[in-house]
């Protein structure tokens, strides 16, 4: 077993054991309710931390995380209905939900 992530919000540990389970990598969250200890223990040490369970899966697994932390790329974009400027991560018109083609 080797440790992929850590950080001290359970909710990005989560999103990250989703997009590695969603590749077919069995994980587990070590440390998943210590955050309570946090006086106790010291709060580094109470971080959630993603797991794999399979040391040949570390690699992939390291693989997926950088990859989702990449920034998307690309050019602001202007909706032609509605003449919204828009972000290049959305596929949509924030302002009027049309489609950008």
């Amino acid at each position: 077993m080797k440790m992929v992530y850590s950080n001290e919000n359970s909710f990005l540990v989560n999103n990250v054991k989703n997009l590695i389970e969603a590749q077919g990598i069995s994980t587990f969250i070590k440390n998943e309710f210590a955050q309570g200890a946090v006086g106790e223990i010291s709060a580094l040490d109470s971080w959630p931390e993603l797991w794999v369970n399979n040391d040949a899966d570390f690699e992939s697994a390291t693989e997926i995380l950088a990859s989702s932390q990449t920034c998307i790329k690309g050019e602001d974009w202007v909706c032609k209905s509605c003449a919204e400027k828009n972000a290049p991560s959305f596929e949509i018109c924030w302002n009027c939900q049309c489609e950008n083609s």
